[in-house]
């Protein structure tokens, strides 16, 4: 009886080392099928991180239109955000464009944006919408705004001065700006007697900024598809001008064609000449 029963637990026993055996291996090899893909992901990581930030010329393109406060939406803002960024894409930007922005979209592409920059980069900033001026910042308006106070535009609004300051603390070489905002709009109404437009544009080191009214004036759309800047802005930005001579043969365009009565501010700090293009982008056979 005895004996039985030994043999009987020395086969049990082979069984289950059997048994655990093939559990065992089973484990092992969907361990190793789920960590090759992990193991995959982190190896690329870093060679998707280098070609994300591999561009010398980055852009963040914000068209706003749709802003429940206003009376009708504005048509030109995304108009313009397309047409920028398709021209910007072929000039070897590279381009984030977002549309109907709220205050989280904006800040979530800043942040998009400076963790791209470069020591070497080129950075555009183009938004059209609505901006109020506060203070000596200019805000940027989200189309999710809650503003009935100045101070709400503080807390609703995306400073312009701001994002330039961080793009510049990120590393980025030159900040430029296009400010398609001064515009009459819904919110100023509400604590002052007339929309003041923008005030004028502290820059940062080595700096553009072209904005489409004198600061302290308004500027009004017309029935174009595009707004008088950002259309003149695209048939200057040929290669190889600079991005000084773009800008100001952009605005005198616009003076003229409006024989004065809208007149475009532009402020640099630059202390080089920036090309828009690269001079390699731009010999003959390349799009020069």
């Amino acid at each position: 009886m005895k004996i039985r029963l030994h043999r009987f637990s020395r086969r049990t026993l082979t069984a289950v080392a059997a048994l655990v055996g093939v559990v065992s291996l089973g484990i092992g090899a969907h361990a190793a099928l789920n960590k090759r893909p992990v193991e995959s992901a982190r190896a690329a990581s870093p060679a998707a991180q280098e070609a994300n930030a591999s561009s010398s010329r980055l852009a963040l393109v914000i068209g706003n239109g749709h802003y429940p406060d206003a009376a009708a939406p504005l048509a030109q803002p995304i108009n313009d955000a397309r047409a920028l960024s398709a021209k910007l894409r072929g000039d070897g930007y590279d381009v984030d464009m977002i549309e109907d922005a709220s205050r989280d979209d904006i800040l979530r592409a800043v942040g998009r944006l400076k963790a791209r920059a470069r020591k070497d980069a080129t950075v555009m900033l183009f938004f059209g919408g609505y901006g109020i001026q506060s203070g000596r910042d200019n805000y940027m308006v989200p189309v999710d705004a809650k503003i009935w106070t100045e101070a709400d535009v503080r807390r609703s609004g995306v400073s312009v001065e701001q994002v330039l300051a961080e793009i510049k603390a990120a590393g980025a070489s030159t900040s430029l700006a296009v400010l398609d905002a001064s515009r009459r709009n819904p919110y100023e109404r509400r604590f002052r007697a007339y929309s003041h437009g923008l005030a004028p544009i502290e820059t940062p080191a080595n700096a553009l900024v072209l904005s489409s009214a004198t600061p302290g004036q308004v500027a009004d759309d017309n029935d174009a598809p595009n707004s008088m800047v950002v259309a003149e802005l695209i048939g200057s930005l040929s290669s190889p001008a600079s991005a000084e001579a773009a800008f100001a043969k952009a605005r005198q365009a616009v003076i003229k064609a409006t024989s004065g009565a809208q007149v475009p501010s532009m402020t640099s700090s630059l202390v080089t000449d920036v090309p828009l293009v690269p001079v390699a982008d731009a010999s003959p056979g390349n799009g020069g």
